[in-house]
């Protein structure tokens, strides 16, 4: 199934270096500034998928005919108030993205993407996922709300939803999803939450996971929480998994939770991306 879309997002197209600018999206309804960026993290090497991802980037593999990140893209399309989407990668990447960027922005017309490279080749000297966005933070100056979301995510539902809950928050907003297994559910950041979804608790990779709910790569952070992601950087803090920073956050200030709906699946392996494959076919 193709995931129909009309992709607004008016973003200029560079691997550092300020593009052309197009009319911004219609904004958030009740606030003419209420505009949000998004981040696609984008910079990982995937070894686990060698030799697949030897000579690409995990996010541009396809999934039924379309790569990971279109669906992506295409999921967040319908979140009113998106004027920039900027996609962090690697040194040995950048170029691949600037292609698939090209053609992307080809067949959907106004599609512009401002592509960022960390400057890392290989495992030993990458960033990590929040090295990555806080070097965003700094090279793009931003002080914006900001979606957060890995581009190997696998989404088959739109994220409208997302987009409301991030809209009704009065601050950063967290997706969970179900694996329905306690066991699945050791493999991730799992998570409670109370009855009004607010996060209780969030443990990487526990013996005894409390719930079959985990925290997925799917974050927004409103603008008074980026000094936060600077803080958590400056403290030494583990800079690699994204939900760390969540881990150091909620005990801070409330954390909201939104359920992501439909099937997502977190490509790791050959094995869940041959599943991807047979199951994101048959749509």
């Amino acid at each position: 199934m193709e995931f129909a879309a009309t992709i607004r997002f008016a973003i200029s197209l560079e691997l550092w270096t300020r593009g052309r600018n197009s009319p911004p999206l219609s904004p958030r309804s009740g606030n003419s500034n209420a505009t949000m960026k998004v981040l696609i993290l984008a910079a990982g090497y995937a070894t686990r998928l060698y030799p697949l991802t030897l000579t690409q980037p995990k996010p541009l593999l396809l999934v039924a005919g379309k790569p990971m990140v279109d669906y992506v893209l295409d999921n967040l399309a319908p979140i009113e108030g998106i004027d920039h989407v900027y996609i962090v990668t690697n040194a040995k990447f950048a170029g691949h993205f600037e292609t698939w960027a090209a053609r992307h922005r080809a067949a959907k017309s106004g599609i512009q993407f401002t592509i960022i490279n960390d400057g890392s080749t290989d495992d030993s000297n990458k960033l990590g996922a929040l090295g990555d966005l806080n070097l965003v933070l700094e090279r793009a100056r931003l002080d914006d709300d900001l979606i957060v979301v890995a581009g190997d995510n696998l989404f088959s539902e739109s994220l409208a939803g997302f987009g409301a809950a991030c809209k009704r928050a009065a601050g950063p907003v967290l997706g969970i999803y179900d694996v329905g297994s306690l066991d699945e559910a050791k493999k991730y950041g799992c998570v409670d939450v109370d009855s009004a979804g607010r996060l209780l608790s969030f443990v990487e990779k526990p013996a005894n996971p409390p719930s079959t709910l985990i925290g997925i790569a799917l974050y927004y952070y409103p603008k008074s929480v980026l000094p936060l992601i600077r803080q958590y950087i400056a403290e030494g803090n583990n800079p690699d998994q994204p939900g760390r920073f969540v881990q150091w956050l909620y005990p801070r200030l409330p954390v909201h939770t939104w359920t992501v709906p439909g099937i997502w699946y977190d490509i790791g392996s050959k094995e869940t991306l041959e599943e991807a494959n047979r199951i994101f076919s048959k749509r």
